[in-house]
């Protein structure tokens, strides 16, 4: 498997939890704490990371099997957050392995990459700037910067208007259905990042994903395929 980058792409954005950045670990720390808060019982890692890409409010309700409309659970979603933005400050959090060598490879043939992400700002950045990618990152685009969040292709777009790139030459890589239908409908190259924090019941070839990472570093030898006139 060639480990050199040889593809006409002009610009890859990743989906940022559970496809660029492995952040399982903090979130398992922060859903347990708040578990422990409320005298309840610890849940596995694995139970936790298979709900990460869903967000926030997707982890309350597994953690304490309350619906969004329950009285207590505004309370419980914001002490979370601040359980987890005070865990950035030690994060466990890291690329996947292989990506770092991608984004290299982007960095020094002047390719230019970004993130697409349903996270906030202000937890986005902070990982971002604990893990040392602040300045290499070209675009990040969270909730707070558009008025509609994926599956809408509005910060797809947004981040292409700001690279100044076209779609035809741009890809989009998530783990979740709503990354490959965003892609798809901001008519970029859509790849499924079946390594990442899939559901049980996720059918990753039925999200109609132009094309399938089954490991992170598959990425190169298949951006390579990705080859233009």
């Amino acid at each position: 498997m060639s480990d050199q980058l040889q593809t006409s792409i002009e610009c890859v954005l990743f989906d940022l939890d559970g496809t660029l950045i492995d952040t399982a670990a903090d979130f398992s720390l922060v859903v347990n704490k708040l578990l422990h808060e409320y005298d309840k019982a610890a849940i596995s890692a694995e139970v936790i990371s298979r709900t990460v890409s869903d967000g926030a409010r997707a982890l309350v309700k597994l953690a304490f099997e309350i619906a969004e409309d329950d009285s207590h659970f505004s309370i419980l979603h914001q002490r979370l957050l601040e359980l987890y933005y005070e865990q950035l400050n030690s994060t466990e959090a890291a690329l996947y392995p292989g990506l770092d060598n991608l984004l290299r490879q982007l960095e020094s043939q002047k390719i230019p990459w970004g993130i697409i992400t349903n996270k906030p700002e202000k937890y986005s950045t902070r990982l971002l700037q604990q893990l040392n990618l602040t300045d290499r990152c070209s675009v990040l685009v969270c909730p707070d910067h558009v008025s509609e969040t994926k599956p809408n292709p509005e910060p797809i777009l947004l981040a292409l208007q700001i690279l100044e790139r076209d779609s035809g030459r741009a890809v989009y890589i998530g783990d979740h259905i709503r990354d490959i239908q965003a892609a798809k409908n901001a008519d970029v190259i859509a790849i499924a990042a079946a390594y990442g924090y899939l559901s049980e019941d996720a059918k990753v070839d039925e999200w109609y994903a132009d094309f399938i990472l089954h490991s992170p570093d598959q990425a190169i030898s298949l951006l390579n395929i990705l080859k233009f006139a």
